[in-house]
């Protein structure tokens, strides 16, 4: 059973400029980690974007809600930027429901050595490979479904999102009812 890895670029694939200190997008690196993680698994490696997630558009979104649609693989992975991951997988979460994806990242681009991609990426293809169909988020050595995961940028991980408050007036209600 083969799997797709998506790279839509992020803090995972950027290279960095040692003379002007600037980040930038080459080409992605999942060979070269599928290979140092001795990765056994079929993979179909595919890049559909080389952007940072905050200049991400809807338009990107439903080009790779359109790849995941179209791809033979049942098991997807995507690797994404942080900063706009949950957006990306709320979108998914509307228009793929019969496949398993799992987006994942890294906080520290994977060319500086001590990225956290690596981890990452296996953490996301071990999942993909157990996990029900649905939309997933996998960093930090933890997994998250679309609708209950947040980036906490205080503290540079991902956590669960605690679950929406009701609207005060509803929670008066709640109240005076019990």
């Amino acid at each position: 059973m083969k799997m797709a890895l998506f790279a839509t670029g992020g803090t995972f694939d950027k290279e960095y400029n040692e003379r002007s200190g600037a980040l930038y997008f080459k080409e992605t690196h999942i060979p070269e980690m599928l290979s140092l993680g001795r990765s056994r698994i079929p993979v179909r490696v595919q890049t559909l974007m080389m952007k940072d997630s905050l200049y991400m558009t809807t338009a990107d979104r439903q080009k790779i809600a359109s790849a995941c649609r179209r791809a033979k693989e049942r098991q997807i992975v995507i690797t994404h930027g942080t900063d706009t991951m949950e957006d990306t997988a709320c979108f998914l979460a509307e228009k793929v429901s019969d496949k398993t994806v799992v987006l994942t990242g890294a906080m520290v681009p994977y060319k500086f050595g001590s990225s956290d991609g690596l981890f990452n990426l296996g953490s996301a293809m071990a999942l993909a490979q157990v996990l029900p169909p649905g939309i997933y988020v996998a960093m930090n050595g933890r997994f998250f479904t679309w609708n209950a995961v947040t980036k906490n940028r205080a503290r540079g991980i991902f956590e669960n999102r605690p679950p929406p408050r009701p609207p005060a007036a509803q929670r008066r209600a709640v109240r005076r009812a019990g």
